[in-house]
This record gives structure tokens, C-alpha cells and sequence, in this order.
């Protein structure tokens, strides 16, 4: 399975697509999956092993994200994240170069990362990684938004 953990309970990958990957999934001890892949849909898989997924289909055209494609992944992952310390959350796209890590370096964001440690926790364990300007621009784009809006 493509899975690289950045952190102990944060994994960044490619695609699940069958019965057998989404077993190993669950032996890896993940309880959410955020699916940034606009090709497949990973809930149907998931629903046996008792895995919460939010599928949030992204386009990979290397055009600005807007607020929207982020704010429901980060309560996602933040419900997860402080549920209990035994969730695990696994971001996956179809390769787990762009959009998925796009979406983990939101997340890691959000947890008071700045953005140079994040994207080298990101990078330096997963190398495949490659952050589009157009898509780290839009995930601080999204910082600036969530905490104006957090901050009142």
C-alpha cells in the first residue's frame, strides 16, 4: 500500500482501489481516510472495516483551490485528530503527489505548523511530493481565511 506517515497519526498516499489495499489500510490502524481523488469514491470500500471516510473529489489541474475544498477536510481531520489519540488519518489522492499532500500541509497548518516545517516534514519523508506553487498559495489562502475566522 502507498501510505508514508508524516507524523504518527497523519499518513499521506496514493489510491486505495481495492478490497485487499483497504484490508491493509486497516491493519496500518487507520480510522479516517480525507479522499482528495476526483476518480474514485473510497466510502463502499471502507464501510467493512468500520473506516469514516470523506470524500472530497479534487480536481489535479493545477488551478487555485478555493476555501471550500478545504474546510470541510480540515473538520474532518481535526474531529479525527481529537477524538481520540488511537485515530489514525490517512490523505490519499491517486498518486499521493499533489493533491493529498496539498491537503496534509492544510492540516498541519492548521495545527500551528509554519509553512516551511510542514512542507519539509511532508517532503522529507514522502520525496515523490511535489507542491505546485498555485496549490501551497491556495492552502495559505485558506490559513489567512480559517483563522480571520477563528479569531472572532
Amino acid at each position: 500500500m502507498d501510505m508514508t506517515w508524516v507524523t504518527d497519526r497523519i499518513a499521506v498516499g496514493g489510491g486505495i482501489w481495492t478490497n485487499d489495499k483497504m484490508a491493509d489500510v486497516a491493519r496500518r490502524g487507520v480510522t479516517h481516510i480525507i479522499d482528495m481523488q476526483i476518480e474514485f469514491d473510497d466510502t463502499s470500500l471502507a464501510q467493512p472495516y468500520g473506516i469514516q471516510v470523506l470524500w472530497n473529489p479534487t480536481d489535479d489541474d493545477f488551478q487555485p483551490k478555493g476555501t471550500e475544498t478545504f474546510r470541510c477536510a480540515i473538520e474532518f481531520a481535526l474531529h479525527a485528530l481529537n477524538g481520540g489519540n488511537g485515530n489514525r488519518l490517512f490523505i490519499h489522492c491517486a498518486a499521493g503527489v499533489h493533491r493529498a499532500p496539498m491537503m496534509a500541509l492544510a492540516i498541519l497548518r492548521v495545527l500551528g505548523f509554519p509553512l516551511p516545517e510542514a512542507m519539509e516534514m511532508i517532503e522529507s519523508r514522502r520525496p515523490v511530493v511535489d507542491f505546485a506553487a498555485v496549490y501551497v498559495k491556495s492552502v495559505e489562502n485558506f490559513i489567512r481565511a480559517y483563522e480571520s475566522a477563528t479569531a472572532k
